[in-house]
């Protein structure tokens, strides 16, 4: 029986990354654990996240998952989401300047204030609710998602990566911005598939059945 880890530092959507993981997967073994050796010995790894920048790396260091996650994401299917994709960069604009898990190059930027749609309404800040997600490359984690297909987002910041040639999708707001990553054994979203109906359960399906 496969095990999927999902990666408890009390600031995910646990229950939610969960139920939904397990839906996808009944025949697998879903743990919600933030201990190492459970981590490491699971055949897959999803790290979801939500929260302030500062206190989402501070949660990381008192579950002591740092080092776990870093290992995951080198050798194993891993999926990040939302914060779990944000942490990934080298710092976050919040709060003048926060250090992050530093995987890739990059930062995390505040949407820009004061911006308005085509119709001259002041765009929303955190961006909420359902957008388009626009496909930037092939990969096993869309198949069977229609490009363009919507996904459901909260979130006031956003990543952008210095290589480029990692942007798996890119979604519209206020101005376009990369919604998902991909290197390797790893890929991370900015929305949350477990909120996003159809098309985030079959994401969620894809990365249980895929092998990179």
């Amino acid at each position: 029986m496969e095990t999927i880890a999902v990666v408890d530092y009390n600031l995910g959507n646990l229950h939610s990354v969960s139920k939904a993981v397990e839906h996808v997967a009944p025949d697998a073994r879903v743990l919600v654990t933030d201990d190492h050796a459970q981590i490491a010995q699971a055949d897959r790894v999803v790290f979801p996240g939500q929260g302030a920048a500062r206190d989402c790396m501070k949660a990381i260091s008192d579950h002591h998952v740092e080092a776990a996650v870093r290992e995951a994401a080198e050798v194993k299917p891993f999926l990040g989401i939302c914060m779990g994709l944000q942490v990934l960069m080298e710092y976050s604009d919040e709060n003048g300047g926060t250090p992050l898990l530093d995987l890739f190059p990059g930062q995390v930027r505040h949407f820009a204030r004061g911006r308005v749609d085509d119709n001259g309404v002041p765009l929303k800040i955190p961006h909420m609710g359902w957008s388009q997600v626009n496909q930037a490359i092939d990969h096993p984690m869309w198949q069977g998602i229609d490009d363009q297909s919507r996904f459901y987002f909260v979130h006031s910041y956003y990543i952008v990566p210095d290589d480029k040639s990692i942007v798996a999708a890119t979604t519209d707001y206020i101005d376009p911005f990369a919604c998902a990553i991909a290197s390797d054994n790893l890929f991370a979203v900015q929305f949350h598939p477990e909120k996003s109906a159809d098309a985030g359960l079959q994401l969620l399906k894809n990365f249980v059945n895929w092998k990179p």
